[in-house]
């Protein structure tokens, strides 16, 4: 998988837009950042799961998918190595971490849509 390869993928899904964090391009749905790329360097990419996610895939495909290391992989960012990505074993991971943003994104829309304001 090429960093272009990653970032079409991650674009194809609905409402994903792109951006950028911290010096690198990131992928956002709802406001939430599902995906980046070249964190650390240009070798990886890096998809935000669940930790029960993140261990389903680390076991299924360990060439492809670790964990970030630190607290942020304990929470489910997982590291994506590019070289050994194919769109098949991919574009689950991007769709959950879609997902879960996007959930994530829809849940403070609504949160922040229902305060009642005091009437001055």
């Amino acid at each position: 998988m090429t960093p272009d390869g990653f970032r079409r993928l991650a674009l194809s899904l609905d409402g994903a837009v792109e951006a950028a964090h911290m010096n690198h391009p990131d992928f956002r749905v709802a406001g939430k950042i599902f995906a980046t790329l070249f964190y650390p360097d240009e070798r990886f990419g890096m998809v935000k799961l669940t930790p029960e996610q993140q261990a389903d895939l680390v076991h299924d495909a360990p060439e492809v998918f670790t964990a970030v290391p630190g607290g942020w992989g304990l929470l489910g960012a997982t590291r994506v190595i590019l070289r050994a990505a194919t769109k098949p074993v991919l574009m689950p991971a991007l769709e959950a971490a879609w997902h879960n943003a996007f959930a994530a994104g829809s849940k403070r829309r609504k949160k922040r849509s229902a305060r009642v304001r005091p009437r001055r």
